[in-house]
């Protein structure tokens, strides 16, 4: 059988172009976004190493969302590429402002997202050294996170962008190691910081299910 049209498919589509309407005019508003920061705890020490952006949308009409309400979105329209610029900005804006009043900053490190269609963009690399300059963010302190499906597009230009962002003195990580190609040989090849393993890999090491928080 043939369906012509279907009520609820056609409410998710409207639903969906309403919403992503509604995040362009945010991202160009500017004024609609926060930041929130996550501690990254070194377990055996219990000592804090540094801090995850983790972006927030608060939508007039619906409160605060999470990202994985937008960011999905954002990034098969395109604005991932304006608001990971904005959130890189931001993030180190305020990282910055921390360091310069307490001196403990100083030590940690500041971990933002990019992702897969921000790290294809030409000039990712003079964005972040702009930023950094900008801001007086010492290199030192960024750790840009990527996932597997943003560096294995194109293994030749992924490792020379790479290269470039290790010779601005930034760290790299690899996110969410797993949940895509989990292949050992291009760690080989591609050089990074640290490697984030997704909790599904780790779930039963401590006795929970990959699902439970």
């Amino acid at each position: 059988s043939t369906e012509i049209f279907d009520l609820e498919m056609h409410g998710s589509l409207v639903d969906r172009h309403r919403l992503e309407t509604d995040l362009r005019a945010a991202i160009d508003h500017g004024d609609e976004f926060l930041l929130h920061f996550q501690p990254a705890v070194d377990l055996a020490t219990a000592r804090t190493m540094g801090f995850d952006a983790i972006v927030r949308w608060l939508k007039p009409d619906r409160g605060l969302l999470p990202a994985g309400e937008f960011i999905e979105l954002a990034e098969t329209s395109g604005t991932i590429v304006p608001l990971g610029a904005w959130i890189l900005r931001k993030a180190c804006t305020y990282f910055r402002t921390w360091q310069s009043r307490q001196p403990l900053f100083g030590g940690l490190t500041l971990s933002v997202n990019v992702s897969a269609r921000q790290f294809r963009e030409a000039g990712l690399v003079e964005s972040v050294e702009a930023v950094l300059r900008d801001t007086g963010l010492p290199a030192r302190s960024l750790c840009l996170e990527l996932t597997e499906s943003a560096v294995m597009v194109d293994w030749k230009t992924s490792s020379e962008k790479l290269e470039q962002l290790f010779r601005l003195g930034v760290g790299v990580h690899l996110d969410d190691f797993g949940t895509g190609y989990s292949s050992l040989e291009y760690l080989r090849r591609l050089r990074f910081t640290a490697i984030k393993i997704d909790r599904s890999f780790i779930g039963e090491l401590t006795g929970k299910s990959p699902t439970e928080p």
